[in-house]
């Protein structure tokens, strides 16, 4: 597959350092699985980075009832003087290094076996030199990190498709690691990239935004693959931007899904959804590049996204009447979480606040919809 012009890829010119970088993923949910089954191939494979991968995973206990891994209900305690493995559940870290599978959110898709699962972030991090961030956004926590025994000249990148807003304008997950990490040099990956289809081995395409050449080679050369070619352009912001607000539109598109409109009304939604998108990245941010928006992480990303993928599927059972968000999402996403809906709420913050609704017609309209009772059929009454 010939790559696209616009973007650099792997540099022949790339040179090895001089001691292989020890990668440490924060995150194992279905995203942080899927890319985990890229990552353990290629530090296998590659002399520039250490064989082992260090996969934090957030501690749940698990055990296999008729075929299916289900875990304890949220909040629940066992009882008094048992635990949890007396109750014939065991560590889902322990599931993972055992079967090399995380049998919770990436059921079926194995890892090599240099894939470590760690229940103690501190522990998993410990002399990382590439940090890999892929939890949900509102999970994201630095307390531990900022004393964490970290490897020299550590570089982050963030997988993680969110975003914050302050009354000023939008901030940055990307801005947030790197701040909180005391200046770290912070890249993001965004594409057209639905896990389950990733662990698949599934041909696909992803980007790396980067503010330094050197974070952009390193992170290239440990996530590209055959399947997953990785392609890379200066531009931090737009490419995480692509990668936030394209779950916003993805609601207006599950709504028409819902509504059992066609494909042409979809395709004008996603339209007007990469128009706006385009325009809120160039109206906060400095140094947008045009061809952002036509890779992997812009135009490819939010079709994919608008066509499969949690936020528009549950859009669709929205615009059916088929309970509320949290209803949705409980009977739907296997314990993950709803981006989408996050973001419409903070996209809206900020444009409310700089008094710019009338300039964003579908994101004013998307958070109506799933806010404020407007009728769904409204989403295409722009």
């Amino acid at each position: 597959v010939r790559p696209i012009d616009t973007v650099e890829r792997r540099s022949r010119t790339y040179i090895p350092a001089t001691m292989p970088e020890k990668v440490a993923l924060i995150g194992s949910g279905n995203w942080g699985s899927a890319i985990a089954t890229k990552i353990g191939v290629n530090a296998s494979a590659c002399a520039d980075f250490d064989d082992k991968v260090y996969m934090w995973v957030f501690e749940e206990y698990v055990k296999e009832e008729d075929g299916k891994w289900v875990r304890p209900a949220r909040g629940a305690k066992p009882p008094e003087g048992k635990t949890w493995v007396d109750e014939g559940y065991t560590p889902l870290t322990q599931v993972i290094n055992e079967k090399h599978e995380n049998v919770k959110y990436l059921k079926g898709k194995t890892f090599t076996n240099n894939v470590v699962a760690d229940p103690d972030i501190m522990s998993a991090v410990k002399g990382a030199t590439l940090l890999i961030f892929v939890t949900p956004h509102q999970f994201l926590k630095f307390d531990a990190l900022q004393t964490a025994e970290l490897g020299p000249d550590c570089k982050a990148i963030s997988l993680i498709k969110g975003i914050e807003f302050e009354e000023g304008g939008p901030r940055l997950i990307s801005g947030i690691i790197k701040d909180s990490m005391g200046g770290m040099d912070t890249s993001v990956l965004m594409g057209a990239n639905v896990a389950n289809e990733v662990a698949a081995d599934e041909f696909c395409e992803s980007t790396v935004g980067f503010a330094t050449e050197g974070a952009g080679a390193v992170w290239q050369k440990l996530f590209d693959c055959p399947t997953f070619r990785v392609g890379k352009i200066k531009d931090v912001a737009g490419v995480e931007l692509c990668g936030a607000l394209k779950n916003v539109v993805a609601l207006g598109a599950g709504f028409c899904d819902g509504l059992g409109y066609g494909g042409n009304t979809k395709a004008a939604i996603i339209r007007i959804g990469l128009k706006e998108t385009a325009k809120f990245a160039r109206l906060f941010f400095k140094g947008i590049q045009d061809d952002t928006f036509m890779e992997s992480c812009g135009l490819a990303d939010l079709v994919t996204t608008c066509f499969g993928g949690r936020n528009r599927a549950c859009a669709e059972a929205f615009a059916k009447g088929e309970g509320t968000w949290d209803d949705i999402e409980k009977s739907k996403l296997n314990g993950q979480k709803l981006q989408g809906t996050i973001t419409a709420k903070d996209v809206m913050t900020v444009l409310k606040h700089k008094k710019l609704e009338a300039q964003f017609p579908l994101f004013a309209r998307i958070y109506e919809i799933a806010f404020e009772g407007k009728d769904p059929k409204s989403i295409v009454e722009l």
